[in-house]
């Protein structure tokens, strides 16, 4: 794994000044002027002891990372809404054989031969799927086609395939990040290394910070336990992925240009859609939740894997159309699970969790208020919203419609919301168009092929 810190201002002098500033009869104290001030450490230790973190949370650290784990990058560095990132995408780049993580108590040569067979499922799934897909996509896209062929094929990578990513946060989340990393149900020690790089980076940046990130390592985080069985029980989810439940309030608020332009202004003028909200079971597959997660305003559960382990995963309906492409697909799948298995026994739950495929089913729940959910089910019913996701957000609005909460009928794609405002362009998606006047449909006659 490499980890870059891109240059910064002193964290300490950023954070104490910040906090002198608060107190100063004379206006701004600037970094500069507590670089040299005597009592900088002093101060810097009691307002971190005191819990006074704000000022800590002024200086952001860009970090180039390559070589980590997407299940990593799933369980810790999109699991919270303190970061911003961007990482390569299995839906639009084509994914490497060298591009994998191995877990270090296991046999380097077993999981060799494992990922190569997952690659050889997902070079040969593309191939298999190609004219499926160039016979649905609209001609001006078919270019495309290859990219749509690898988002359907991708799904039998596993989780310890790696990926490089930009990734932003401040320096309390960093230092969280080295708290936490002890406590991950899975790639732990994966976890661990990544907590010693940014541990390491932080003091090499900013020697004050030393005492802040040995308070991080001793730490002691506990993982949070939630008994699904007994959630699913309690709020009668049988078989059903989705499930939504504790509305709250209504979605009755003017949709507006602060809903429909792209600067999203809704997030800085709040309206009646904060006080109300609603929670979702779903069951999805491990790839879809790495789209759903990306929602920061959706905080969920999502409970250590082992406590709801079982062999349920997610088929693509253009792979379940096709024998050929579904034969192999279901071979891939049964054998990640036969692997997985194996290796759980050998090495453990956690460190095994790098064979488990991105079809694997897992279960959580999130809870949303309707203005956040709002733009979510914009990006989300979206026809170029990766489909699985979009499933998923369909069947909430259309939960919610059943429910009647009002305004639940404007819970639409970005065409739908711009259309009815008379914005122009009617779609947003420039060259991206999908090729389908979703504007002009009922919302119960949207139906995705691909």
């Amino acid at each position: 794994m490499q980890v870059e810190f891109l240059e910064v201002d002193t964290p300490s002098n950023v954070a104490v000044s910040a906090a002198r500033t608060c107190y100063f009869p004379n206006g701004i104290v600037t970094p500069e002027a507590s670089a040299s001030w005597s009592r900088k450490d002093d101060l810097l230790q009691g307002i971190f002891k005191g819990g006074h973190h704000t000022t800590l949370m002024h200086t952001h650290v860009t970090m180039l990372i390559s070589g980590m784990s997407r299940h990593l990058i799933w369980r810790l560095l999109h699991a919270h809404p303190y970061y911003n990132s961007e990482q390569v995408s299995q839906r639009y780049a084509k994914m490497k054989i060298e591009n994998f993580v191995y877990p270090t108590a296991g046999e380097r040569s077993d999981w060799e031969t494992y990922y190569q067979s997952c690659f050889d499922d997902y070079e040969q799934l593309i191939e298999v799927l190609l004219p499926d897909v160039e016979a649905v996509v609209p001609k001006f896209r078919r270019k495309d086609s290859r990219k749509k062929a690898q988002e359907m094929a991708r799904y039998v990578l596993p989780g310890g395939m790696s990926a490089y990513l930009y990734h932003t946060v401040n320096i309390i989340t960093l230092l969280r990040y080295i708290a936490v990393a002890k406590a991950m149900p899975e790639c732990r020690s994966e976890a661990e290394e990544f907590a010693d790089i940014v541990a390491a980076k932080l003091v090499e940046m900013d020697a004050s910070l030393a005492p802040l990130v040995e308070h991080a390592r001793a730490a002691t985080p506990v993982f949070p336990a939630f008994d699904m069985a007994a959630h699913k029980a309690k709020i009668g989810v049988t078989d059903e992925a989705v499930k939504v439940y504790d509305v709250v309030g209504d979605a009755a608020f003017d949709v507006n240009e602060n809903y429909a332009d792209v600067l999203r202004f809704s997030q800085m003028l709040p309206d009646s859609g904060v006080l109300g909200g609603f929670s979702t079971y779903t069951r999805l597959s491990l790839s879809a939740d790495a789209q759903n997660q990306r929602h920061r305003r959706s905080p969920a559960v999502r409970p250590a894997l082992a406590s709801i382990y079982a062999r349920k995963h997610y088929t693509p309906p253009i792979i379940a159309k096709n024998p050929d492409a579904l034969a192999i697909y279901e071979r891939a799948i049964a054998r990640s699970y036969d692997f997985f298995e194996a290796q759980r026994d050998l090495i453990g739950f956690g460190e095994a969790a790098y064979a488990l495929s991105n079809a694997h089913e897992i279960e959580l729940v999130e809870r949303d208020e309707f203005t956040s959910f709002h733009h979510k089910a914009q990006m989300r019913l979206c026809y170029n919203a990766q489909e699985e996701i979009f499933d998923i957000v369909y069947a909430q609005v259309k939960q919610l419609r059943a429910m009647a909460v009002p305004g639940a009928e404007e819970l639409l794609p970005p065409c739908a919301t711009r259309f009815a405002m008379k914005i122009r362009p009617t779609c947003p998606e420039g060259d991206h168009f999908c090729g389908i006047k979703v504007w002009k449909l009922e919302f119960e006659d949207y139906k995705r092929e691909i």
